[in-house]
């Protein structure tokens, strides 16, 4: 069937198509995984009676640590088919491994490349990966097997260096971007100070990832503001993980990321795993579709989001998941507040004078959480120092401990050579 037309059916023929596929994914993870295959047994589960997706209930959720404990039995193929190895970061201390075969690398493509035409690009645009491809990186893979896919023209210009990016625009003129937009802040700086004009760029588009471009209520967050102020471009977000295999993607409504309805069932679920009502916040839970490799059933990813089944403004009738709103094991409680990092993060970056921030959270001697915010500037003030804390109470109604660091040393922090992200949190805890 062809991508729009199974977007535009009725959620009740979407429903009805996604529990087929359950079906056989069950069947699948029966017959070629010896974890789930061992979970059915222990907990008797005849896998031929769950017909339904709210029948999903009925079996145990899965956790990173489950992965990171058994790996080597959720794999359901043998090492000879797998293609391509990826890996993702483990709450354990060592990394979790994914396989892909040949199947799962075009399944990959086939997801990208729904979601780039969900922000318009098309066959013979230019796009500029601002991501790595390397040490075992899924984003990057993906985005390239995307493009490739779609017929777009790439640019593996690859994270960082903003003279290096510049240089690629100017000669190539891409049309889109994919790129952590706290990154174009930097983009913006490095023009401003080079007497580019990039409010005249041939960009038009940027796919962000790794930082949310909204709030729980689909609102621009502060960087969001920050940027299109500077740079009136389009921003699009897009949320997925190696565990999921999958994306959501905004379309021109900004108004969520899209499921893809034939790649992943979601659950959004609260802290006694009941399903939370549409719009509200809960963890999500993914179960992959027509993954051959690693499939996963009910994994309980540690984000929380919100889901939204009302039809789009685009006219596509799947549902959509909210910007992450935090992960649960990164909840903070302060002072009898709860909060997320991505809040915290969103806050500090509506303050332009901020060069880096890295945000610590420390356990103390009572049992509570303690919040450092350790920030880098041209020209520290007491002045700045103040706002930024006053912004703290207004916005969020707790003060953390905000202390200046020297922007050499933040920047060996966020920019570790052994991590494959910015590290902009630290969980001490």
């Amino acid at each position: 069937m062809e991508e729009m037309a199974m977007e535009r059916q009725t959620a009740v023929e979407i429903k009805a198509y996604q529990e087929e596929l359950l079906r056989r994914q069950l069947h699948y993870l029966n017959e070629k995984s010896p974890y789930y295959r061992a979970l059915f047994a222990k907990h008797e589960i005849d896998v031929s009676r769950i017909q339904t997706l709210e029948d999903l209930s009925r079996i145990p959720t899965t956790s990173k640590d489950d992965i990171q404990q058994h790996n080597e039995e959720f794999f359901c193929v043998e090492p000879s088919e797998v293609i391509d190895y990826c890996s993702t970061s483990g709450t354990l201390g060592r990394p979790v491994s994914f396989g892909l075969t040949e199947h799962d690398l075009e399944r990959l493509a086939y997801n990208e490349s729904r979601s780039f035409r969900t922000i318009g690009i098309a066959k013979g645009d230019i796009v500029q990966l601002m991501t790595t491809m390397d040490r075992r990186f899924m984003a990057g893979l993906a985005y390239f097997l995307g493009l490739r896919k779609l017929g777009a023209g790439i640019l593996r210009v690859g994270s960082g260096v903003p003279q290096m990016q510049w240089d690629s625009i100017l000669q190539y003129k891409p049309r889109f971007l994919i790129a952590v937009p706290s990154f174009l802040l930097k983009m913006i700086e490095y023009a401003e100070q080079h007497g580019i004009d990039y409010r005249n760029s041939s960009v038009e588009r940027v796919l962000c990832i790794g930082e949310s471009l909204r709030d729980q209520h689909l609102q621009d967050t502060l960087l969001t503001k920050r940027i299109r102020e500077k740079w009136p471009i389009h921003l699009h977000s897009t949320y997925a993980s190696t565990e999921m295999g999958a994306a959501f993607t905004e379309c021109a409504a900004f108004q969520g990321g899209h499921v893809h309805e034939d790649l992943i069932i979601t659950e959004v679920l609260d802290e006694f795993e009941n399903p939370v009502p549409d719009g509200e916040s809960g963890e999500l839970v993914i179960t992959t579709l027509g993954v051959q490799a690693v499939p996963l059933l009910r994994f309980k990813t540690g984000d929380v989001v919100r889901r939204y089944s009302e039809p789009c403004t685009c006219g596509r009738n799947t549902y959509r998941i909210g910007p992450v709103e935090g992960r649960k094991q990164h909840m903070v409680k302060y002072k009898g507040t709860t909060l997320y990092p991505p809040a915290m993060h969103d806050l500090l970056a509506g303050f332009p004078q901020i060069d880096q921030h890295v945000i610590e959270i420390l356990g103390n001697a009572i049992g509570t959480d303690e919040i450092v915010v350790y920030i880098s500037a041209k020209n520290p003030s007491d002045e700045l120092l103040s706002d930024i804390k006053d912004h703290f109470r207004a916005k969020l109604r707790v003060t953390p401990r905000i202390e200046w660091r020297a922007a050499e040393e933040l920047q060996k922090i966020i920019f570790n050579p052994m991590s494959r992200k910015p590290i902009t949190f630290i969980d001490k805890r």
